[in-house]
Formats: C-alpha cells, sequence, structure tokens
C-alpha cells in the first residue's frame, strides 16, 4: 500500500509540475506576442510555482522514508517543510502581484487588446482547474500537508487568472485601470492563504502541542482500557504531520513483567489506532506511589 501511496505522490506533484509549465508556455507566449503586462507576470508567477512543485516532489517523497541511521524517527517533518517552502512561495507570489497591481493603478497601461488574450487566459484557468481537482482527489486517502499546499496554489492561480481576465476586460473596454484594482483584491487573498500554510506547517515543525480535543482522546483511550488506574504527564505533539504521544500510565504493582510488556503493547496499539498518531511511547507506574509531577492528573474516577 505505501508503494502505491507514494506513486500517487509522486504523479500528483509531476502533473502540477507539468500543468504549470504549459501555464508558462502559453500565458508567457501570449503575453510577449502582445505585450500584455498581466500574461507575463502571471506566467512568471507559475515559474515559482513549478519550482515549488518540483520542490514537493523531491523533498515530499521524504515521508515514505522509514527511519535510518540519519533520522532515527523517520522523515516525518520532511512533508511539512516543504509545505512550508510552498507557503513561503504563495506569500511571495501574492505580494509580487499586489505590487504590479498598485503599479498598473499608478501607471496605467498602453497594450493594445488582442483575443489572443482571452485564449491564453481561458486555457490557464481550465489548466489550473484541472490540475487542482486532480491534486485533490489524488491526495484523498494520503492527506499530504504538501499536496494541500499545492492543491491551495492551484485554487490561487485560479485567482490570479480572473484578476488577469478582469485586465484584459478593462483593456477591452478602455478601462485598464480595472487590471490593477482586481489583481490589488486577489493577491490580499494569494497572501492570506500562503500565511494560513506557513503557519500550520510551521506547527507541524516546531512540535506543538496538539488540540486539546486531540489530547483529551488518546487520555479516554488509556484509561478506558482494562487495569489502567491512572494516567499523568501526558504529552501529544505533533512530529511533522503526525501526532507523537508519551504517557505515564498507573496500573496493578504485582504485575508480572511479562504481564506488564503485554499491557503495554495493547495500550500503544490502541493509541496508534487512533487518526494521525504515528508513534507511542508508554511507561507503567504502579499505581499510588504518587510519581506524577502535580498531583494526579488523571483517573477512572475523575
Amino acid at each position: 500500500m505505501e508503494g502505491a501511496d507514494r506513486t500517487r505522490f509522486g504523479r500528483a506533484a509531476g502533473v502540477n509540475a507539468v500543468g504549470n509549465a504549459a501555464k508558462i508556455v502559453v500565458e508567457g507566449g501570449v503575453g510577449f506576442a502582445t505585450g500584455s503586462a498581466a500574461l507575463i507576470a502571471d506566467a512568471a508567477h507559475s515559474v515559482a510555482d513549478l519550482v515549488a512543485s518540483l520542490v514537493v516532489s523531491i523533498w515530499g517523497e521524504g515521508r515514505f522514508e522509514g527511519p535510518d541511521a540519519d533520522h532515527p524517527h523517520g522523515h516525518a517533518r520532511f512533508e511539512p517543510l516543504t509545505a512550508l517552502f510552498v507557503g513561503g512561495v504563495i506569500v511571495v507570489l501574492g505580494a509580487d502581484l499586489l505590487i504590479e497591481s498598485v503599479r498598473t493603478i499608478l501607471n496605467g497601461a498602453t497594450v493594445t487588446f488582442s483575443p489572443l488574450m482571452l485564449g491564453a487566459t481561458a486555457f490557464a484557468m481550465v489548466d489550473m482547474l484541472a490540475v487542482y481537482v486532480y491534486t485533490k482527489r489524488a491526495n484523498a486517502g494520503l492527506d499530504s500537508a504538501a499536496l494541500r499546499a499545492l492543491a491551495l496554489d492551484c485554487l490561487n492561480d485560479l485567482y490570479t487568472s480572473v484578476a488577469v481576465l478582469a485586465g484584459i476586460v478593462g483593456i477591452a473596454l478602455g478601462a485598464p485601470v480595472l487590471d490593477g484594482a482586481a489583481g490589488a483584491a486577489v493577491s490580499l487573498l494569494v497572501v492570506s492563504q500562503g500565511v494560513t500554510i506557513a503557519r500550520e506547517n510551521v506547527s507541524y515543525l516546531s512540535g506543538a502541542a496538539a488540540p486539546e480535543g486531540r489530547r483529551e482522546a488518546v487520555r479516554e483511550t488509556l484509561l478506558g482500557a482494562p487495569r489502567v488506574r491512572g494516567v499523568h504527564d501526558l504529552a501529544v505533539f505533533y512530529d511533522g504531520t503526525e501526532l507523537e504521544v508519551e504517557a505515564h500510565v498507573e496500573t496493578d504493582g504485582d504485575l508480572s513483567l511479562a504481564q506488564a510488556h503485554d499491557l503495554e503493547e495493547e495500550l500503544a496499539e490502541s493509541v496508534l489506532a487512533l487518526d494521525d498518531v504515528g508513534g507511542v511511547h508508554i511507561h507503567l507506574d504502579p499505581a499510588g506511589i504518587g510519581e506524577w509531577k502535580n498531583g494526579q492528573e488523571s483517573s477512572p474516577s475523575a
């Protein structure tokens, strides 16, 4: 199954690269032929998108690599690192588009309308819509942060194409200022989405604590097991896009070593069955010895 997932991941990243390359050729060619600054700028933005797709293809597959001598805990953080890069690229693109839009508003445009402009913009929109739909479907079940970022990037490209289309219509109607106004509005949305992606993946990379609901689910799972008397020093945090769980579990002090081992295995398996949990570290304590640091954190009767 992992091999099939890896193939699907790599194919989705490749489709994004091909889609962006096609958009660059069409929009850039028509933009230089007609002198359309909007089309040239949109093609230039797609150059950065192409780079992001290639980075995801190269780095992102690291999530499928198991532990090795250099990465004893696996490669789970490679993917959010890749997605963080994509989020940064989106922010830069949005800021650049905002600057170009303001310049268009202030300086105006001298380009002459051509039907080729509409054709190139229509191609770009269909191209990015197709890549967006494909990436979303490929990511179903994978839940890849990197592919999710690429899909949002495709959606951003659709928005920027709408801005380009508004500018072209403005040129046709003799009101090129519409190009800058539409571009400025869309660029703010692009920057906002890039910041959201970056913030999410910074949390993954920094080992941030899981939301309280996820922590509570782990606690209830542990407390629901037979022979468990309490749980303390529970930590649920991100290691890449997966959750790591560390906990001290209080149990009967007269268990044999074999029984304690079996209980520990059962507890780990029950927590690993929860969504997004990738690692579990359980320490068994005899109930009643008062080892916890800040008083008893939880017990079946709590």
